[in-house]
């Protein structure tokens, strides 16, 4: 995967508090077990058995990704997350749970995608992303109109794509964007479509802090067209 030190191009923190002993322990010992090949041409270099690949992009406190795992042992995930104390979470969920379907990249998303092949991911999870609200910070969002070209050239026809914030103006932002791009159709046909929590979702601990401090939450769910 890209070397490039990411740090120069993202934003926000790479690392928080000082590691746990296990959590250190997890990152030196099993984290490096659990990266995607060095030199990815095709789908089958992840998923040889043609198992679904799904995908998401800054997992945080991996409360979501770890639990899609726990649900979905047929599917391969890959997570991506900058923030070392997130990966430490998620090393711990993999192995409290034994799960072996899971695989872990630290850094820029949009760097690694850049290494992946055509039309190779199924599904792909954006889940409240830091929505940078002062406007001059607007660039730094993750949802640009540049990656969303990207995520519909990974995304195969018919895969799925899901955002999700509790940030009135970066849900529109979004939402404009993705439809903007013309490669993906948005599922909703009435508001409780986008206004409720999907059947197949796991909440995160930061939604349940959105949620408790007032702020509605919204899922957008979209389907790449051909």
């Amino acid at each position: 995967m890209p070397t490039e030190d990411f740090s120069l191009r993202l934003y926000g923190r790479a690392k928080g508090h000082a590691l746990k002993p296990r959590q250190a322990k997890l990152v030196d010992e099993l984290l490096p077990g659990l990266g995607l090949p060095p030199d990815i041409s095709a789908r089958s270099d992840i998923v040889p058995d043609e198992k679904p690949l799904w995908l998401e992009i800054g997992f945080g406190g991996a409360e979501h990704l770890i639990a899609q795992a726990r649900q979905n042992p047929d599917v391969r995930l890959i997570g991506i997350e900058p923030y070392l104390n997130g990966v430490a979470k998620a090393l711990a969920g993999i192995e409290d749970f034994d799960l072996k379907n899971v695989l872990l990249e630290r850094g820029d998303a949009r760097l690694i995608l850049q290494s992946m092949p055509d039309a190779i991911l199924d599904r792909v999870f954006i889940l409240y992303p830091d929505p940078w609200p002062k406007k001059r910070h607007h660039k730094r969002r993750l949802v640009q109109p540049d990656f969303v070209a990207e995520l519909a050239r990974l995304i195969r026809p018919g895969g799925c794509l899901r955002f999700a914030s509790d940030i009135d103006h970066y849900q529109a932002w979004a939402l404009a964007r993705i439809l903007d791009s013309d490669h993906f159709d948005w599922t909703a046909e009435r508001a409780d479509d986008w206004r409720m929590a999907p059947d197949d979702h796991f909440p995160t601990r930061y939604e349940g802090k959105a949620k408790k401090a007032g702020r509605p939450c919204v899922y957008l769910d979209f389907v790449r067209n051909d």
